[in-house]
């Protein structure tokens, strides 16, 4: 016995298909080729103040077309306007004021209607694919998707990540990280939004979220919220910090987040590109968390400039390397992990300044007037100097203090200033490294070297090729 035929038209079953592949509702599909159908006929057969109606059944597919006309006693528009004459010669039970309903044969479309009516059901499509793109990853800004690296071009990368492409810019790469075409790779999604060219979702490699969850997908105290994480400083691809809490006292919130012979942190060491993270402890009290903020160097000392949430940090001669790093790198991590501007000093620069930490009077006025009284005997040795050693001296003591000036205060007025400034450049040999006022605005080192990446390389990234490379 045969199979029974199928009377489901085929667009109906390209229109499921279109569902379960691009996520598109086949009612708004329906209703666009109902608005597409209707648009043609009043173009190529009808007026355009006409009134058609189009209904199409979603089950069997049948598509039925109505033209309506009002019945008046003047004719003004014959568009969708009829004589009681003319309406009774239809029905003669037709009075003013009715609706002529006429039904239309789809089959009257000639080949211009319906090329019409294909490129007004494209451009309804696209539109609709744009928004339910757009409402399947808004809710997944801020989070991580697995993706694809689809192509890759030395200034940017187009990641395949379920539905569509997205562009990972070079500045979002991990320096040093060679991504290679079919690579799965983790992005965090930054920015999900409505463009002229449909919907723009932006993803990162350096983002500082993107260390935030992947915590939070392989500590699993993170992810109930036994274990919070309160801040993340990052530069990528070389070092971040992250700062951990619990009110729970029998679990270790750093413990946690290491895991039991390291797996946990080295599972985001490795997804990271091995880039080296801290873990610290965070706690509500300033001194002890900008103590914690700056490990793995041992503080001695802290004292706190609430004005302008500036700090001075003490720490042993031998500590003072490391509690800078690399470059300023870890105080640089510190100042953005608390919010706190740190000014890093030794055992030793802090007792050749005056510093007294027992008293409560602000630190920077004792620490001027330190430097006023230690001023005239160190000028007195400079004397002896020659000229030339003096210029010498002179020329890197300014570089070193234009790189990290002291915390400014509003107790400072200009004259303490120029003070502060004539002791640094006359009590300082070249051995000191007298330094360290460090911020997240501050600049780098003459001698560091420049990043890779050039913000212009945005302007010439071709966006409209890579539309087309993903439309196709």
């Amino acid at each position: 016995m045969a199979a029974k035929k199928s009377k489901t038209p085929n667009f109906i079953d390209a229109l499921n298909l279109l569902e379960q592949e691009r996520g598109i509702d086949k009612m708004t599909v329906l209703d666009a080729l109902k608005e597409a159908l209707e648009k043609a006929y009043k173009k190529n057969y009808a007026g355009s103040e006409s009134i058609i109606r189009c209904t199409i059944d979603g089950e069997t597919g049948r598509i039925r077309l109505f033209d309506i006309k009002q019945v008046v006693d003047d004719v003004m528009d014959e568009d969708y306007q009829l004589s009681e004459e003319e309406a009774q010669e239809i029905n003669p039970k037709y009075k003013v004021g009715d609706e002529v309903v006429t039904e239309i044969s789809p089959e009257v479309f000639g080949r211009l209607a319906a090329i019409q009516t294909k490129q007004l059901l494209r451009q309804k499509i696209r539109e609709a694919e744009k928004e339910a793109l757009y409402l399947e990853y808004v809710d997944k800004q801020d989070e991580i998707i697995n993706g694809l690296v689809e192509r890759v071009e030395p200034k940017f990368a187009i990641v395949n990540i379920g539905k569509t492409g997205a562009l990972l810019p070079l500045n979002a790469q991990i320096p040093g990280e060679q991504l290679v075409e079919g690579q799965h790779l983790k992005v965090y999604v930054s920015v999900v939004e409505r463009g002229t060219k449909g919907t723009h979702i932006g993803v990162s490699r350096t983002d500082p979220g993107l260390v935030k969850r992947l915590f939070e997908m392989n500590v699993p105290e993170i992810y109930d919220g036994t274990v919070v994480i309160h801040s993340v400083s990052r530069e990528p691809g070389e070092r971040s910090k992250i700062s951990v809490s619990t009110e729970n006292p029998d679990i270790d919130p750093i413990g946690s987040c290491v895991g039991p012979k390291g797996t946990r942190v080295r599972n985001v060491v490795t997804e990271l590109n091995g880039e080296q993270i801290d873990i610290i402890e965070y706690s509500d009290d300033p001194i002890t968390y900008i103590s914690n903020a700056l490990s793995p160097a041992r503080v001695d000392k802290v004292k706190l400039n609430e004005k302008d949430t500036s700090a001075l940090v003490i720490v042993p001669d031998d500590q003072l390397s490391l509690a800078i790093g690399k470059k300023g790198q870890n105080a640089r991590l510190a100042v953005r992990l608390t919010g706190w501007k740190i000014d890093i000093k030794s055992e030793t620069e802090a007792n050749e300044a005056g510093i007294n930490f027992d008293v409560d009077d602000d630190f920077n006025e004792e620490f001027l007037e330190a430097m006023e009284a230690s001023d005239e005997t160190n000028q007195n040795e400079e004397v002896a100097a020659s000229e030339e050693e003096a210029k010498e001296t002179e020329e890197k003591v300014a570089k070193k203090v234009k790189k990290s000036a002291p915390v400014k205060h509003e107790s400072h007025d200009s004259e303490a200033a120029e003070t502060l400034k004539e002791k640094l450049e006359q009590g300082n040999d070249d051995d000191q490294d007298y330094v360290k006022i460090l911020s997240e605005d501050e600049d780098l080192d003459e001698d560091d070297e420049e990043p890779d990446y050039d913000p212009k390389y945005d302007e010439d990234i071709d966006y409209d090729a890579f539309d087309e490379y993903y439309d196709d």
